[in-house]
């Protein structure tokens, strides 16, 4: 049973979060309502969301929905080899920010499929830090689900908070689409607004 005097922070993966929703149910995640259901009334310390900024700044709909939902983005620009490849990895951040907060919360929530963050969690056990892992099933290294102490499948415990898109895709799609249907709404006033979504916990900063 989750302990709800527990201090939380949660790490986003947005790229991974965001395609995974894309790619497996042609949806978008509703990023902010997630998060009040994985803190479930446990105090939310910080909530971090990285981001990759491309040069024509067709996603800035997208972080502006972020931000006014109460989410901190971390903001890389994408890189253009002239192979054309491009790149934006956000593995080390994310990493080092868990390492920096780890003294200061009892649970990271890492919202991630990605296999490479299995070292991660481990250290942070090693820390006396709770890790709990939220994304999609379908696409979630196993080794992954198995190191976490709660692994969240998105697609099947959090359906509700994948919307469809509508109507044709825009020419945001290759970037990021607009995170809401609705009009975003900060953390704090939004209240049963899923019925498996416990009461979001009050919010704490704190600086590292």
């Amino acid at each position: 049973m989750t302990n709800l005097d527990q201090r939380v922070a949660v790490l986003i993966d947005t790229q991974n979060m965001y395609h995974s929703a894309k790619h497996i149910h042609n949806a978008r995640l509703a990023f902010a309502k997630i998060v009040d259901a994985l803190t479930g009334g446990r105090p939310l310390i910080r909530v971090f969301a990285y981001v990759a900024k491309s040069k024509t700044g067709e996603e800035q709909a997208f972080f502006g929905a972020l931000q006014e939902a109460g989410i901190e983005l971390k903001v890389k620009d994408i890189q253009e080899f002239a192979s054309g490849e491009k790149k934006a990895d956000w593995d080390v951040g994310m990493t080092v920010d868990a390492i920096r907060l780890a003294p200061k919360v009892d649970t990271i929530i890492l919202m991630t499929g990605d296999g490479d963050f299995v070292p991660l969690v481990h250290f942070l056990q090693q820390q006396g830090v709770r890790v709990e892992v939220a994304a999609f099933g379908e696409s979630t290294n196993a080794q992954l689900k198995a190191s976490a102490d709660k692994f969240y499948d998105i697609s099947t415990e959090g359906r509700t908070f994948l919307m469809t898109s509508k109507g044709s895709r825009t020419r945001h799609s290759d970037a990021y689409d607009d995170a809401f249907d609705e009009e975003p709404r900060p953390m704090a006033q939004r209240r049963g607004d899923d019925k498996d979504k416990m009461s979001p916990g009050k919010k704490v900063r704190v600086t590292f």
